[in-house]
């Protein structure tokens, strides 16, 4: 779970922009029925951490590719974010998101998803404001990828066969897709260079892979007064990461094959039984140290992809920010 803190700290520079940001997305959600004004209060009081906006500005300003656009490409983004997190609690069945009710949970699950579906919309019609097709394609491939890593990810539950490769190639679709896209608006808005666009998506790509284990990681070692929710809930949901992933490769057929027969008889009776369990067989077999390495690994390749930017303010804190993603979870 990200402090608030600390990322209020790493997005100093471009705290105005993440203030007019707030302000027009407040605008944006104000609605055009009263249930869509109440359900968008709702959201905006459960908001997040602003994390892509804050890397959409922070890339755009190191290299100086900030331009009037910007801040309309990461609404846009942060709107689709937010979507697909009111179609993953309806399919979670989730109550709480971020310490608050969810919308299914307040509502009704129809109406999560048709506020979903009403927040692509509005997202991509923003994107139309910028004029320019690049990002539009950009935004909405993205946005597919998204659509792919997460029905990936509900085919691939239980499936404890899953090879290192193939989650890094669900959480890339399903996480990095979005933080990919918010480093390539900047030179995409400033029509640079192909090479340039791709040395951002490049750096995006990674530090949202790397953003997306930290985050799996949680689920073994983060304190649920800070998470909002019980270690262990998506290892006991079947949700397979890379903590498991790496364990189950380093014993052999019987050992595994005991583990993931408690994961598969676990009842809520004995879920805390069955969490020590798996979390003792992932600590003794270093899980927990690879992910960790893993996520680091990818974090500085995602900074060498970049110049550097050394006499920017924008880029040490681009750079704090990269490494805290890691450092939550260590």
């Amino acid at each position: 779970m990200l402090d608030v803190k600390k990322m209020q700290e790493y997005a100093s520079p471009v705290q105005a922009d993440l203030e007019t940001f707030d302000r027009r997305l407040a605008d944006y959600l104000k609605g055009d029925s009263p249930l869509i004004s109440s359900i968008a209060r709702h959201l905006l009081k459960s908001r997040g951490k602003r994390i892509r906006p804050a890397f959409v500005f922070l890339s755009s300003r190191a290299s100086d590719n900030f331009t009037d656009y910007s801040i309309d490409a990461s609404l846009a983004i942060e709107l689709i974010h937010t979507a697909t997190l009111l179609h993953d609690d309806v399919v979670d069945a989730a109550d709480v998101r971020r310490g608050k009710k969810t919308v299914n949970a307040q509502w009704t699950n129809l109406i999560a998803v048709l506020m979903g579906d009403y927040l692509f919309a509005k997202a991509f019609r923003i994107m139309v404001a910028a004029n320019s097709m690049d990002l539009i394609a950009a935004i909405s491939r993205a946005t597919e990828r998204v659509s792919v890593g997460e029905l990936r990810q509900i085919e691939e539950t239980a499936n404890y066969a899953l090879s290192e490769e193939e989650y890094l190639e669900i959480i890339s679709d399903k996480t990095a897709s979005l933080f990919n896209v918010s480093c390539e608006t900047g030179p995409i808005l400033n029509n640079r260079h192909r090479s340039e666009r791709e040395r951002f998506a490049t750096f995006g790509e990674r530090i949202g892979t790397a953003f997306q284990i930290a985050d799996d990681l949680l689920d073994f070692i983060g304190d649920p007064d800070v998470t909002g929710k019980e270690r262990g809930n998506d290892v006991l949901t079947g949700k397979v990461t890379l903590p498991l992933i790496h364990s189950l490769k380093q014993v052999n057929e019987k050992s595994g094959r005991e583990i993931v027969k408690h994961l598969s008889n676990g009842n809520k009776e004995e879920s805390d039984e069955v969490f020590e369990k798996i979390y003792t067989f992932v600590h003794e077999n270093g899980g927990l140290d690879y992910a960790y390495r893993r996520a680091d690994e990818l974090c500085n390749q995602g900074l060498e992809s970049l110049p550097a930017y050394d006499d920017s303010i924008y880029y040490q804190s681009l750079t704090s920010m990269v490494h805290y993603t890691v450092a939550r979870s260590s």
